[in-house]
């Protein structure tokens, strides 16, 4: 029996019905320092084939007194228009287009009829009819706007933030929001993100820290100079059944709520033997690599190790690293050599160095990668640092959820999410509560994942 500290979350198969009611371009209220025709660089970093993206967030709200009415509609719509009218102001480059140059590299370019897309939507569902609202569930997809027929990881020429608010018929509602992963990263998201609920919020602009876009800090080196090997964008030699199932059917997403109890029993389990310790994340990757047996990439940020120069604040651009460790399967399932699976995570997360960045923006540039090789990797992403939660007050209180919605997409993507249901949102890999553990699996391979990440024999264990 699996221990009470893990608990698999089966999300419910849902028929979530939205009727789209409107459409507009959101433009920025105030004039903003480009004309049309100009462009904007973007960094390597930015226009890295992974981050050639929409990141989709769903964000649900509860009925409140100012939105519980039938026709309270406008307000909320309203308010969020405006304030994201006032919020592209200093963050321009959002309301612009991207486009490739000669060289199929990326820039920002601004023209007529651009801006964000808002979509106005209803539901006849209540938010209690949506089922958990603490783990990401694929059904909820009619929530994030798509276009018709739209191409996937289609990023030129689209609306670089694309928002719809669903009204439930409860009086709650939710915000399904597309950011392209070119203009941001994660924390650049949650930047913006806060800086438009704070406007919301105060019915005035609010930008602390104001935005900085600053791309040119990551130009390539002259000349340029590689340093290490980048596995990330290297084809690993592996013929498992695993991970050719992930691309040959539409594999099933798993979600498993983690008590603190449970990463502190898994930390005390996989601690390396060197003496140097390991955080939490480390651990649970470990443990996460383990039960999926497969080499994997984690992607890492690289924001406070820059010195020459450092990042200034209000930088929102991509500053993510996807360093790479491997290891054969016969080690990985060795149950005694968590801790030694763990230095290996530790070791991959410090590499993460000034010069590993430079050495990635400048393999970008004469390599030119047209995608990122996921054959044998698991791609391990750590969503507990973000303030997700506290970021999305518009004014109506934190979310019940907020978060991604589908990851199957990317389908050897493993993703820690904090446990939102106290609104807290809290840090669970560095000090706070349980987190969610979301990850895809093809479905003859589901049930043992579940055994091997649920159950411990704690004796085959050595420290």
């Amino acid at each position: 029996m699996a221990p009470p500290w893990v608990q698999e979350l089966h999300l419910p198969h849902l028929t979530v019905p939205v009727t789209i009611d409107a459409m507009y371009p959101v433009m920025p209220s105030h004039p903003i320092p480009v004309q049309y025709g100009d462009t904007l660089y973007l960094s390597n970093l930015d226009d890295m084939i992974g981050a050639r993206v929409f990141t989709p967030t769903v964000y649900f709200y509860q009925q409140t007194t100012t939105n519980s009415c039938a026709n309270s509609q406008k307000p909320i719509v309203k308010t969020l228009q405006d304030a994201l009218a006032d919020v592209l102001v200093p963050y321009y480059p959002l309301s612009g287009r991207l486009r490739e140059t000669s060289n199929g590299k990326l820039e920002v370019f601004f023209g007529p009829s651009q801006g964000a897309l808002m979509v106005q939507a209803h539901s006849d569902v209540a938010l209690s009819e949506l089922g958990d609202l603490t783990a990401p569930n694929p059904t909820w997809e009619p929530l994030i706007f798509k276009f018709p027929n739209e191409e996937p990881y289609k990023v030129l020429d689209m609306p670089l933030v694309i928002a719809q608010i669903t009204i439930f018929r409860c009086g709650g509602f939710s915000l399904g929001l597309r950011l392209c992963h070119c203009i941001c990263d994660g924390l650049g998201a949650m930047q913006f993100l806060g800086a438009w609920a704070a406007t919301a919020k105060a019915r005035t602009l609010v930008t602390n820290p104001r935005p900085i876009w600053d791309r040119e800090v990551f130009k390539p080196r002259d000349p340029p100079h590689i340093q290490f090997p980048h596995m990330e964008f290297r084809k690993i030699q592996e013929g498992s059944n695993l991970t050719m199932s992930l691309w040959e059917t539409k594999p099933l997403q798993k979600c498993y709520r983690i008590t603190r109890e449970f990463q502190n029993l898994i930390k005390s389990l996989a601690m390396p033997r060197d003496g140097y310790g390991c955080t939490t994340f480390d651990a649970m990757a470990a443990h996460v690599w383990r039960s999926w047996v497969k080499s994997w990439v984690v992607s890492s940020h690289a924001r406070q190790k820059l010195r020459n120069p450092p990042l200034k604040e209000g930088f929102y651009g991509n500053v993510v690293c996807v360093p790479c460790t491997t290891s054969k399967v016969s080690e990985l399932v060795n149950p005694e050599r968590l801790s030694e699976t763990t230095r290996l995570v530790r070791e991959a997360r410090l590499s993460v160095s000034e010069e590993y960045l430079r050495s990635t923006v400048d393999f970008v540039d004469l390599e030119r990668p047209k995608q990122l090789e996921f054959g044998g990797k698991l791609t391990i992403t750590q969503w507990t640092r973000f303030s997700i939660y506290k970021c999305a007050d518009f004014g109506w209180g934190r979310p019940l959820y907020a978060g991604p919605i589908d990851l199957t997409p990317t389908p050897q993507v493993c993703v820690f999410l904090p446990e939102g249901q106290d609104g807290s949102g809290g840090d669970s890999c560095s000090g706070g509560g349980s987190m969610i553990v979301c990850i895809c699996l093809p479905e003859s391979a589901a049930h043992k994942f579940t055994q091997a990440f649920m159950l411990l024999d704690n004796s085959k264990f050595t420290h």
